[in-house]
């Protein structure tokens, strides 16, 4: 298939399209490579794909991949910028979108609301619009955990009610499943949005605890560990994120046990809680090195603890995420003691 992956210098987007093109599809990648976080890292992940950073920082011009010929390209484009889609859509025909550009970061949301808002909102209504034109035959996008809020039942179920976020970043993804929502009911797009739960491993953003944690400790800095230590997560290893992603994106949904549903939320996470505690003692195990751990009280928009019920991803994909968190962190760390 000819696929459009948005966000593609990004942590799971560059995952996704290594994956992918390990497959046989033709990937056009996308991403406006913001720096809000180091983007000497998105442009390495780009160069483990082929494209070179003289040809990745090219605006609105499509590069093709070194390693893989025409297999893989790469356009630096920016999803709120609506004449550029267009024309990106006019020049392609794409089987299958999966959107992965988004204004990431729980925290960053409270601090700056509107680069959340042109990111998360202004550009995914642009890419519905070119995909309900471009005659798409199915929209793949990242939703998350974090639309359940203070939600108390666990495990997580995309059956919950999930109106009321706690952070503008939330918003926004909830705002993505209600606007998917409207485009399948009405234009007959097949939507699937993906409740990602803690997504970890190699290539991470250097914002998210388990480089933080890693990078802190490998330097004899202390942690922060918030919420006094009193959290859990469903941490969910890469592989098994890319694993279900690219098993949705390559089953026609007449074909997946979801059938006729156009319109469809799963979450992906690894169906266990893991405390906080447990997550740094396997960071310790991994590095050999003991934690100096700063107590401190829960960051407003953060929760207490996530969960995810994936049996509907199970019932109609039949794909399982089971990574155990101590080989999951080890590759962390194998990565990271070799990328720096």
């Amino acid at each position: 298939m000819n696929i459009l992956v948005t966000g593609a210098a990004g942590f799971i987007g560059y995952h996704l399209c290594e994956v992918l093109v390990k497959h046989g599809h033709t990937v056009v990648g996308l991403d406006n490579i913001n720096d809000y976080y180091d983007v000497g890292l998105k442009y390495a992940r780009l160069e483990q794909l082929g494209i070179s950073r003289s040809q990745a920082e090219i605006e609105a011009k499509i590069s093709s991949s070194t390693l893989h010929g025409d297999q893989m390209k790469f356009i630096k484009l920016d999803l709120a910028d609506r004449h550029g889609l267009d024309e990106l859509f006019k020049e392609n025909t794409f089987d299958v979108v999966c959107n992965l550009g988004a204004q990431a970061g729980v925290r960053y949301s409270l601090e700056n609301p509107d680069a959340y808002i042109q990111s998360n909102v202004v550009g995914f209504n642009n890419l519905l619009e070119c995909c309900r034109h471009g005659n798409v035959k199915h929209l793949v996008y990242a939703s998350s955990s974090s639309v359940y809020g203070l939600n108390k039942k666990v495990p997580f179920s995309v059956e919950d009610t999930v109106d009321r976020p706690i952070s503008v970043y939330a918003a926004t993804k909830k705002s993505n499943e209600l606007m998917a929502h409207t485009y399948s009911h009405l234009y007959q797009l097949p939507t699937t949005g993906l409740r990602f739960f803690t997504v970890y491993g190699p290539w991470g953003r250097p914002d998210m605890a388990l480089f933080l944690f890693v990078d802190a400790i490998k330097k004899g800095k202390p942690i922060k560990v918030f919420n006094y230590g009193n959290m859990a997560r469903d941490f969910t290893y890469m592989d098994d994120i890319v694993g279900g992603m690219s098993k949705i994106i390559e089953t026609p949904v007449s074909e997946s046990k979801r059938k006729d549903e156009l319109y469809k939320i799963y979450n992906i996470g690894n169906n266990k809680q893991v405390k906080l505690t447990d997550f740094i003692d396997a960071i310790e195990s991994s590095l050999g090195i003991e934690a100096k751990r700063d107590l401190m009280p829960i960051q407003p928009g953060d929760v207490e603890s996530t969960w995810a019920d994936v049996d509907e991803l199970i019932r109609d994909y039949d794909y399982t995420p089971d990574t155990p968190i101590e080989k999951g962190v080890q590759e962390f760390v194998d990565w990271y003691n070799s990328y720096f």
